[in-house]
Order: structure tokens, then C-alpha cells, then sequence
């Protein structure tokens, strides 16, 4: 009898520290994507005249502020488009949310809702500390993007722009905007970036892992090398 309540409670340890790793795993693979660098796509959550112009377009940074790229030349954003990930804040218990500001070199800033105005900002740390700049999170299905735990994004119209804007209050941006300025209630939903064709190296540059075609060798993708950017 000893022996059989002996077993039981060996096997109920296994399966105990088996079960916690598996959760550990399950929740790593879940939390994963939050490091990964994405791209923000507007999505109206309502039909109007405007809707046309803003689905599915690209979250870009441009000056301080962020936009939406309305642009129709093919492939060519009037600012940098947003490329960011979740990123815990510094001295604080929450994450905030960052992009590149440029693609060389790879600068990253903060991107925080500016406590007066209301405006999507990004800047460095001096620039997001007094401001709305935590806690930032996502929807755990669609991933969409969320501050303070809900979803207050809209796109207002400054002249021939879209900006980004966040409804702190709740009240279509009362007294933040001229009356009678158009604006859209939207979600921005995270999704991962283009994946491009790995460069072609140079004979001498190459590690000696890819293979000779003509005066180049092909890299294998698992050695191209990751960047590492700064956080200002």
C-alpha cells in the first residue's frame, strides 16, 4: 500500500512539473510576438464617405506625430512607417509601445498620446514621460492595439493628412479638435512586417556558409544577422 500511494504521488509530481512547462512554453509562444517588430493597418470599425481612403492603410511617423499614409503613389509613404514593438517602460510596471524612427540607423523611439492635445506623438524618453505613454497592449485574438486597456484610437483630418489621435475622455475629442473637423473612430491592428529577400554578399564577405553563384555567394537565412536598436 505504502509502495502504490508512494508511486502516486511520484507520478503526480512528474505530471505537475511536466504540465507547469508546458504552460511556461504555451505562454512564451503566446507572448512571443509581442518583441517581434509589425507594422499598424488602420481598419474603420464603422462605414462612411471617408472609409475608402483610410482602410487598411499604414501607420507612418512623420515630425513628431504619427499618420496615416493616404498617399497614392505605389510604395512610397510621405513619412517612416511604423515599424515597433511592446517594450517594457522604464521605472514604471507597465509596457509602453516603440518604433524606428528611421531605417539607418535603426533608432528607436516612444510612442506616447500627448496629455494636452491628445495627438499620437512619438519621441524620446524626456519627450513621453509626462504623457500618456503606458500602459499599451493588444487584443489577445485580432491583436489589435490598445492603451489603458481600451481601444480610443481616431483619425482626424488636418488639411490633406490623416492624424493619428487617442479619445482619452471618451467624447469624440470635445474641445481637442475644431467643431465640424472630420474624424473616424478606427482600430490599428498589428501585423507582421514584409519579409524581404535576404542580399546577396560579396565572395569576401561571406563566413563560408553560403554557396558560390558567379562572383557571389547565397547567404543561407539563418545567418543574416539581427540588428539590435537603441531605445532613446
Amino acid at each position: 500500500m505504502s509502495q502504490q500511494v508512494s508511486f502516486i504521488a511520484a507520478f503526480a509530481s512528474v505530471f505537475g512539473a511536466a504540465e507547469a512547462i508546458r504552460q511556461t512554453q504555451a505562454r512564451a509562444r503566446r507572448q512571443e510576438h509581442r518583441s517581434r517588430k509589425n507594422n499598424l493597418v488602420v481598419h474603420c470599425t464603422k462605414s462612411s464617405r471617408y472609409s475608402p481612403l483610410l482602410e487598411g492603410k499604414h501607420v507612418i511617423l512623420s515630425g513628431d506625430k504619427l499618420y496615416i499614409d493616404t498617399g497614392t503613389e505605389y510604395d512610397i509613404p510621405f513619412g517612416h512607417r511604423f515599424a515597433g514593438y511592446f517594450l517594457p517602460f522604464p521605472e514604471t510596471q507597465h509596457e509602453g509601445f516603440v518604433s524606428t524612427i528611421m531605417e539607418d540607423p535603426p533608432v528607436m523611439n516612444w510612442i506616447y498620446i500627448d496629455r494636452q492635445t491628445y495627438e499620437a506623438k512619438f519621441g524620446t524618453r524626456d519627450h513621453a514621460e509626462p504623457n500618456f505613454k503606458v500602459p499599451f497592449d493588444c487584443t489577445r485574438q485580432d491583436r489589435r492595439l490598445t492603451l489603458g486597456g481600451w481601444e480610443g484610437f481616431c483619425a482626424v483630418q488636418e488639411g490633406h493628412f490623416w492624424a493619428l489621435y487617442f479619445d482619452v475622455e471618451n467624447n469624440r475629442l470635445l474641445s481637442k479638435v475644431p467643431e465640424d473637423t472630420p474624424m473616424l473612430e478606427i482600430e490599428l491592428q498589428r501585423i507582421e512586417m514584409r519579409v524581404a529577400k535576404p542580399l546577396l554578399m560579396p565572395e569576401t564577405e561571406a563566413n563560408g556558409d553560403g554557396e558560390k553563384i558567379g562572383d557571389k555567394l547565397e547567404i543561407p537565412l539563418k545567418s543574416v544577422s539581427l540588428e539590435s536598436p537603441e531605445v532613446d
